[in-house]
């Protein structure tokens, strides 16, 4: 389901707009499109900070299972 809204943008950002968009059917699927893209890379970064507290939250502990287990290696 599609829903019209209105936007305003500054001259230079349509002009590029206008100049890029030709494979695009009209400056509505362009945006569309630029918006999906920029959505799916904030989720992407949110998705990431939240792996990276988890790993930090856990690093102590996996850092001593890691040394445990090179502790069991035998050394030729």
């Amino acid at each position: 389901m599609k829903t019209r809204t209105s936007i305003t943008l500054s001259e230079d950002i349509v002009e590029a707009m206008d100049r890029l968009s030709g494979q695009y059917k009209n400056r509505s699927e362009f945006v569309e499109l630029a918006l999906r893209n920029y959505i799916a890379q904030l989720i992407r970064r949110e998705r990431t900070a939240r792996d990276l507290e988890i790993i930090n939250q856990c690093a102590d502990r996996l850092n001593e299972e890691a040394l445990d287990v090179l502790a069991y290696q035998v050394v030729w």
